[in-house]
This record gives C-alpha cells, structure tokens and sequence, in this order.
C-alpha cells in the first residue's frame, strides 16, 4: 500500500514541475467544477479539503515526464523516478462535483501506470485531491459495475487486485468512470473521467513500458 502511495505522489510531484506537460491535461473552462467567487465580506471562509502537504517537489532522482502522446481526453507519458522507468496514461476529470458544493481541493488524477522493473502492468490509481476520511472506502463505476477501492491519504487504488485486469478492460472499452470517496472533513465528491483515447494511450504505454 505504501509503495503504491510513494509512486502515485512521485508522478503528481513530477507534473508539478513540468507546467508545459501540466497544461496539455487541463480540462475545458466549462467542464472545471466552479470555484466560488471570492467576496469581501468577513463571513467565516469554507474548510478546505486540500491535503495539508502541498505536492510540489521533484522526487529525488525523478525526471520531467514526456509526453508520448495526446489521446483524446488521455495522454501517454514516461518518466523515471527513482532511477526507474515509468510509463502512464493521465488524465483529469471532465466534470466534478462535491456536496457541500463547491469545497476547496487539489486537481484530481486518474493514472494506469506500467513500472517493468517491478513487474507491474496497468494499475490503475486515483489522486482525489483531498486527505480521505480514515478507513473509508472509494469506488470506482464504469458501466454499472462498480469496484471499491481501498484509500490512504490522498490516493486510491483497486481493492481486489484481481478485478483490475476486468476494470482495465472496462475502462478500455467504456465511455466514462464514475469516481466516488469521502473526505476526513466529511467531504463527498464525484468525479466523471470521459475514457475517450484512453485505449490507445494504454497502446502506447504498452509499447514503451514492455
């Protein structure tokens, strides 16, 4: 679980560095979830879901990632950290929601990343944006089949690592996943990643992570 959470941070704090790469994954003004304009008035602001740590850093012996290609709302990468290769698909939610509305957070991701030195193959991970309530679950919906997905700190992952095979392929052949958590402020959120290029972004992944 730890080793999972170090990768996932690693690749945020990566595209934290490289703004060009960043900007390819914005989504469109009009699918961003509002941000509440700021008044000046002395009402009390809203809590913020934002984890505490702000992901800002180079991971120590990590490299800008490179874009290998844009795949519709999907785009393929390869960086190294730790002195080793990774390969991912990237992309940011189309549209977002939170209830209470409207709840300050980080820009959620969704990663399927390939590590060859360790053997591992489209995992699929979430980055939600805000520390999760402890011990919740989250899950993860794409044509009507849902599967959960265990949390720590900001991060999620499949929780039964032999549906990933059967999610991936989902994910490859659907049009939309539905990402549901919980934050430690109580927090409900719901992300729709649009799953357009995704199954050419995993080609390309595939072919440079073999």
């Amino acid at each position: 679980m730890t080793r999972r959470l170090l990768i996932s941070c690693a690749l945020v704090a990566t595209l934290a560095c490289a703004p060009v790469v960043y900007a390819q994954q914005q989504p469109s003004t009009a699918a961003a979830p509002a941000k509440p304009a700021k008044k000046k008035t002395t009402a009390k602001k809203p809590a913020s879901d934002k984890p505490a740590a702000s992901k800002t850093a180079t991971p120590a012996g990590g490299s800008s990632p490179n874009l290998l290609g844009q795949y519709g709302e999907w785009g393929a990468y390869t960086a190294t950290t730790g002195g080793k290769k990774i390969c991912f698909a990237l992309a940011k939610p189309s549209k977002s929601a939170t209830t209470p509305p409207n709840r300050p957070r980080d820009p959620p991701y969704m990663f399927i990343s390939s590590r060859p030195s360790e053997k591992v193959k489209d995992e699929v991970s979430i980055i939600v944006g805000y520390g999760f309530k402890p011990n919740a679950e989250a899950s993860i919906d794409v044509g009507g089949s849902n599967y959960p997905m265990y949390t720590q700190n900001d991060g999620a992952w499949i929780k039964n690592a032999a549906d990933e095979p059967r999610l991936v392929d989902a994910l490859r052949k659907g049009t939309d996943a539905v990402v549901k958590g919980t934050s430690a402020k109580g927090t409900a959120s719901t992300d729709t990643y649009g799953l357009r290029g995704l199954a050419q972004a995993l080609d390309r992944v595939g072919q440079e992570c073999q």
